[in-house]
């Protein structure tokens, strides 16, 4: 497991965005941010459960995402994002929101896109 992001909410464009489709969110690439920080702003119809829309959550790179989630209790159930990444939304016993994410292809490619 490696740290890989910070999600903040905002209501308010944040530079360089990219659309979700499965959760009607638009965000920015931790990757550009120099503290690793992704912007997450949700649309008006976004399937996210407005009380997941608040809380900040901590994100980290994982091979193997339903043995890292094993036993946490599921926010957002594991969903695939532009055909080279899954990511899912769990909930730790002490509260706090982990994002899990599983790279489909060569990981290495998308680390370093500053």
């Amino acid at each position: 497991m490696e740290f890989d992001h910070v999600g903040l909410c905002t209501f308010e464009k944040k530079g360089e965005e990219d659309w979700v489709e499965a959760t009607k969110v638009w965000v920015t690439n931790p990757k550009k941010h120099p503290f690793n920080v992704e912007w997450l702003r949700y649309s008006e119809d976004s399937t996210v459960d407005k009380t997941f829309r608040e809380k900040t959550h901590i994100a980290y790179r994982v091979d193997d995402l339903e043995k890292a989630s094993k036993g946490m209790k599921v926010i957002l159930a594991p969903f695939e994002v532009g055909g080279f990444l899954r990511v899912g939304f769990f909930e730790h016993e002490d509260g706090v929101v982990i994002e899990f994410m599983q790279y489909l292809d060569d990981k290495n490619k998308w680390f370093n896109k500053k």
